[in-house]
C-alpha cells in the first residue's frame, strides 16, 4: 500500500505541474513567461491569450487540484492521501518540474483543491474576491483575500483538523507566492482593472 499511496502522490504533483497556460499560449504563438506579469496562471493568460483561453486555462488549473482528489475519493482511498495528492498539486502547479520548478501562484489550483474540500465555503470565498476586487481594484487582493475567507470558514465549518491544515498551507503559500504583489500594493504601484476600464 506504501508503494501505491507513494505513486499516487507523484502522480498528483505531475499532474499539477502541467502549465496550461503556458501550453495554450505556445498554441497560440504566446509565450506568456515573456509578456505580462510573466506568470503562467489564467489571469496573465487572459489578459495576454484573451478571455476564451484565459477562461480555459482557469478551468484546467483548477482541474488539476479538484479531479484528483475527486476520483481518490471515489475509488477509495483514504482521506489523508486524498488531501496529501491535493496539497502536491497545488505544489506542482507552484514549483513545476517541467519549468525548473517556477510556476504560477496557484489559486486556480488552490480553488480546485477548496473546491472538493468545501463547495459552500468556495461560494462565500468569492463573494470575498469579487468584494476585494470591487473594492480595490487589484486582482490580487481578491485572490489574498478570498485564501484568507476560505481558511477562516473551513475552521469554522469543520473544526480545528485536516481541512483547516490543508486549507492554512494552501493559504500561506499564495501569500508567500504573491509577496510581490503586496509590496506593490503597499508601493501605490500594483495594476488595477479600475484603471484600464477607465482609459
Amino acid at each position: 500500500m506504501l508503494l501505491s499511496y507513494s505513486i499516487i502522490i507523484i502522480l498528483s504533483y505531475l499532474a499539477g505541474s502541467i502549465p496550461f497556460g503556458l501550453l495554450l499560449g505556445r498554441f497560440a504563438g504566446v509565450d506568456i513567461r515573456k509578456a505580462g506579469s510573466g506568470n503562467i496562471g489564467a489571469t496573465n493568460a487572459g489578459r495576454l491569450l484573451g478571455r476564451r483561453l484565459g477562461a480555459l486555462t482557469l478551468i484546467l488549473d483548477i482541474g488539476k487540484g479538484y479531479l484528483p482528489m475527486l476520483a481518490l475519493h471515489h475509488w477509495g482511498v483514504p482521506a489523508e492521501i486524498v488531501m496529501a495528492a491535493g496539497l502536491v498539486a497545488f505544489l506542482g502547479h507552484l514549483f513545476p518540474l517541467y519549468l525548473g520548478f517556477r510556476g504560477g501562484k496557484g489559486v486556480a489550483t488552490a480553488l480546485g483543491v477548496f473546491l472538493f474540500l468545501d463547495w459552500g465555503a468556495i461560494l462565500l470565498s468569492l463573494v470575498a474576491f469579487g468584494l476585494m476586487v470591487a473594492v480595490t481594484g487589484f486582482v490580487s487582493a481578491g485572490s489574498l483575500a478570498a485564501s484568507l475567507t476560505m481558511v477562516l470558514l473551513l475552521l469554522a465549518f469543520h473544526g480545528f483538523g485536516n481541512y483547516f491544515l490543508l486549507g492554512a498551507v494552501i493559504a500561506l503559500l499564495i501569500w508567500w507566492k504573491h509577496r510581490a504583489n503586496i509590496e506593490r500594493i503597499i508601493r501605490g504601484e500594483e495594476k488595477s482593472w479600475k484603471k484600464k476600464v477607465g482609459r
